[in-house]
């Protein structure tokens, strides 16, 4: 540690000699620059080793993270959580066989580090090899998903990189049960127990203290609400990987098969109302929308889901709200659906572009032409066709499991699993050459 840096914590212990917040975290993100320095060099069969280890664990564990997820559950309404947060936060042992699933595939996945990106063989000799390495020390901000905390500590050790985690006050103790796990496994496999670390106050000011250490933390992913992001966004001395709503839609065109498209629609807005990746709008093609449209509407409301119109919707689905000028902005995270009806493909995309947040937008259509030129002009991390928006997810898409979908265009985009949690590094062989 250099002179200047043990200035910092001597200055930030409390007058009665304690450590203080921000001395504690300043000594957080030591440990994790520490440990990142033995992960960017430990053999791959450790890393998996601790994945499948930590995968059985959670399962013969499941007891007492499930008795830890019931006293968060429990204290949720105090905390105003709605319906949709709730089911975020609760675990069941189907979620938690999801998680020890989502470390089984990562581990069975390529180890990324050291990889050869590129090489080369200069006309002066010299060899030319890009190869992938760990970004170091990754600081992962979210809120209310406990199984969050299982996969980016899982995509965070398997990269190489440590990882400290800072889960919302409404998931404290599921995330404290969930990380003496992963702790305990780190240990037993021979891998630092500070490469997954978790801020275990709930004071809010930590989050700015450990913003503030861009000389041990290399990267801040924050992952909830807009209000999260945008503050990560301010405040961080070190680069943000974020996204800051998911504004998704789905089009669906003229030539839709309309069986198809009630199938996506109901499944974009339904299957998961509180993620990402769910619709939040619908747009539907003119020549298509007399008849659709009341059929996906009752599919809707069925299933529980409040739709807002505009006047062309409303006047062709009896006592559906008129939309708010700002419903077409909003991400609802719930069961309510912002529906209108378009004169063209162009008019689709003009709407995406304008209301969208280039995170996931779908096309229901049996036009080749019509999805080629969505795809090429919907600038979003992900474009569908003919599937729904919940498909723009690590796990479903090959890598795993994810530690966020970017919308950022540097330095990844869309969903972020192994590879995007790498840098690369130059390693040049040569055999005396100089540059003249």
């Amino acid at each position: 540690m250099n002179e200047r840096m043990q200035a910092e914590l001597v200055a930030s212990v409390d007058d009665d000699g304690s450590p203080s917040l921000e001395e504690r975290c300043q000594q957080l993100a030591s440990r994790a620059k520490a440990a990142s320095r033995r992960l960017a060099v430990a053999q791959g069969l450790l890393k998996n080793t601790w994945l499948d280890r930590s995968a059985r664990a959670l399962v013969v564990r499941s007891p007492e993270i499930l008795e830890a997820n019931r006293g968060d559950v429990q204290a949720a309404p105090a905390l105003g959580l709605g319906p949709a947060a709730v089911d975020r936060l609760t675990l069941n042992l189907k979620r938690i066989e999801e998680m020890a699933r989502a470390l089984r595939e990562i581990s069975a996945l390529p180890d990324p580090i050291g990889e050869v990106v590129t090489s080369s063989r200069r006309p002066n000799g010299l060899e030319a090899i890009q190869v992938r390495v760990p970004l170091g020390v990754i600081f992962m901000i979210y809120e209310s998903r406990p199984n969050v905390t299982v996969e980016a500590a899982a995509l965070c050790v398997k990269s190489g990189n440590a990882v400290i985690l800072r889960g919302g006050k409404e998931a404290i103790r599921s995330n404290l049960a969930l990380y003496r796990i992963l702790a305990d496994e780190l240990e037993a496999s021979g891998l630092p127990r500070e490469a997954v670390q978790l801020v275990e106050t709930t004071d809010r000011a930590a989050v700015g203290h450990l913003l503030a250490l861009p000389q041990w933390i290399d990267l801040a992913i924050p992952r909830g609400g807009e209000s999260l992001i945008r503050r990560v966004a301010q405040e961080a001395k070190m680069p943000v990987m974020k996204h800051y709503k998911g504004l998704c839609s789905v089009y669906v065109d003229a030539s839709a098969d309309p069986e198809m498209a009630l199938r996506i629609v109901q499944n974009a807005k339904v299957q998961r109302p509180g993620v990402c990746n769910a619709a939040e709008t619908l747009l539907v093609h003119r020549a298509i929308a007399p008849s659709f449209l009341p059929r996906v509407a009752q599919n809707l409301r069925d299933a529980g889901v409040e739709l807002r119109g505009d006047a062309t919707a409303c006047s062709l689905v009896e006592g559906m709200v008129p939309a708010r000028p700002d419903d077409w902005d909003t991400e609802f995270l719930d069961k309510i659906l912002a529906v209108a009806v378009v004169d063209s493909i162009d008019h689709a995309i003009e709407h995406i572009r304008c209301h969208g947040s280039a995170h996931t937008d779908a096309i229901v259509t049996r036009d080749l032409a019509a999805a080629r030129k969505f795809v090429a002009e919907v600038d979003s991390s992900a474009v569908l066709v003919n599937a729904s928006t919940r498909f723009n997810d690590g796990g479903q898409l090959g890598l795993g499991a994810e530690i966020g979908i970017s919308t950022d265009k540097y330095h990844a985009r869309g969903p972020c699993g192994l590879r995007e949690l790498t840098s690369t590094k130059w390693v040049v062989y040569g055999d005396g050459q100089v540059r003249e």
